[in-house]
């Protein structure tokens, strides 16, 4: 079938209309659209790469609005108003997982920007590009072509960054190696990077993880689909869990699909069949309530499983009585013996995850001159450089870039996690990079602090660093202070991450961002064994 062909079948399908031939009378009622739906209806986003030469041309300022502020989403190119000319450009990094000449090609780009060029680590393990200019955006794309980069279907109604173990093939106690899994699934959803018209028109985003190891390190419990290993009958398989989700309306932990699978093609056809039933019947009238988790509650997952069993086109093994996630989560900062005789990985702590062109230059080089030039990503925003020769590591670990990303930062920065904030983001309501180290720091300053304690802000409720899986986590907001209104935070508490993972609930809100050190000083004390010097 061709591209036009595919637009135009799965466009009918979000709006109810297979095009047949009825009377009104027998023609089905319309399914009530949100906005999205009908600019979607309009024109499939992925069409959009068909006209990036001629938005290079043109200019950003020229190009259509719904193209601009939203298609150019399906290529991952993100229009920012508090940067205006100024384009984010986030990648798919399957398994968080980039080479040496990957990560060069990256730096070379956010070098051309000089100070407006940058980088991020997101908590999806991928790396987001900033300061792009529309000019760019064709001689970009063919750099990322000639060294296997992709940004294809990395936003908007889309599956995001498929996350997989970052230790896969190098843990010593790993169960499943994920990384041909990870691969496997994002080429069927992107026709292997050239773009897929099947998957780029689902109700809302969409998030998968496969965990291969025993310790969590996808934190399945937030995405739409994951799998975390589980033996049945003496054999090792994958459980199944559907429907994790986080928006500004609700937070829900993904539950048991009740199924269980092999490590082989039936996790890419499972993924495919969830797809499908979700892109097919998923709501598209509030968008609020469009993740999948609401079909879930809407059919119940009993017959949600029954209609992917369907789709999936033979039967759909039970679920192990239980899966294999049984270690509290490792951080992997630090160096660590691999499984191969003689190799190591070191874990490299990036501060919030903020990359600069000389710092990514500096890692493509470290990696290919000390070890295999792999570079591996973390959701915690740090990297991984594996496969060091034993004989290699003292030079590696008198690299200077280890100065700024410390193999042992202390207990409050070894697991701060931020989203982008304001500094970038249109949605955000606080500024949280910057401000979130500079509490950290002033904190640490003050306190002795026994043991790590995971602290992650987001600017929004959109939550994209994730506070309901923290010790403590910070939700940007607006808040009333001396009458006037600043920026402040709702605070939560309670999440976990590894072994009997939940998540978080609200449990002070409307703190005004410069009341934050006292707050979280006292939290500290009182909940994490903190004292004053």
């Amino acid at each position: 079938m061709t591209s036009e062909a595919l637009d135009k079948t799965y466009r009918n399908r979000a709006i109810g209309n297979e095009g047949t031939a009825m009377t009104s009378a027998a023609k089905p009622a319309a399914k009530k659209l949100n906005k999205f739906e009908k600019f979607k209806a309009k024109k499939d986003g992925l069409a959009i790469k068909e006209q990036i030469e001629e938005f290079a041309r043109i200019g950003w300022e020229a190009i259509d609005p719904d193209d601009l502020q939203h298609r150019l989403k399906w290529m991952g190119v993100f229009y920012r108003p508090v940067t205006p000319g100024k384009f984010m450009l986030r990648m798919r990094t399957p398994n968080g997982i980039v080479n040496s000449t990957q990560m060069q090609v990256l730096a070379e780009i956010v070098q051309r920007y000089g100070e407006d060029g940058s980088a991020d680590i997101t908590t999806r393990q991928n790396i987001q590009l900033r300061g792009i200019r529309i000019e760019d955006m064709p001689d970009i794309f063919r750099r990322f072509e000639q060294v296997g980069l992709t940004s294809v279907q990395s936003g908007m109604d889309n599956v995001r960054n498929i996350t997989g173990s970052p230790m896969a093939g190098i843990d010593r106690d790993e169960l499943i190696d994920t990384r041909d899994l990870v691969q496997k699934v994002q080429d069927m959803i992107t026709n292997n990077s050239q773009g897929n018209y099947e998957f780029t028109n689902l109700p809302r985003k969409f998030n998968i993880a496969i965990e291969g190891g025993r310790d969590n390190s996808v934190h399945a419990e937030i995405n739409d689909i994951a799998f975390v290993p589980a033996y049945k009958d003496g054999q090792l398989g994958l459980n199944v869990l559907v429907g994790g989700f986080f928006s500004a309306k609700r937070c829900e932990a993904a539950v048991p699909l009740n199924a269980w699978v092999l490590p082989n093609d039936d996790v890419v056809d499972l993924c495919r069949a969830i797809l499908e039933v979700y892109r097919d019947e998923g709501s598209r009238a509030n968008r609020q309530k469009s993740r999948m988790m609401w079909l879930i509650d809407e059919w119940g997952i009993d017959k949600f499983r029954e209609e992917v069993s369907k789709q999936f086109g033979r039967e759909l093994p039970t679920a192990a009585p239980h899966d294999e996630i049984d270690w509290e989560k490792r951080d992997h900062i630090g160096v660590f013996a691999q499984k191969q005789p003689g190799l190591n990985y070191v874990g490299l702590h990036v501060p919030v995850g903020r990359l600069y062109a000389q710092q990514m230059f500096d890692l493509a080089r470290m990696a290919e001159a000390y070890g295999s030039g792999e570079i591996r990503l973390t959701v915690e925003q740090n990297v991984i450089i594996p496969n060091i020769p034993d004989a290699n590591l003292d030079a590696f670990l008198a690299e200077p870039l280890l100065q700024k990303f410390t193999l042992e930062p202390k207990p409050l920065e070894r697991l701060l996690v931020s989203c982008t904030g304001a500094q970038f983001c249109n949605f955000a309501l606080i500024e949280t990079k910057n401000r979130a180290l500079g509490i950290v720091r002033e904190l640490e300053e003050k306190l002795d602090i026994p043991n790590p304690v995971r602290i992650h802000w987001t600017g929004c409720p959109n939550s994209c660093g994730q506070p309901q899986v923290a010790d403590i986590g910070l939700m940007g907001t607006k808040v009333r202070k001396d009458g006037k209104s600043v920026e402040g935070v709702n605070i939560y508490m309670g999440g976990k991450v590894g072994k009997d993972a939940k998540l978080g609930e609200c449990v002070l809100k409307s703190v005004a961002c410069d009341d934050l050190p006292e707050v979280l000083g006292n939290i500290l004390i009182e909940n994490f064994g903190a004292k004053s010097h």
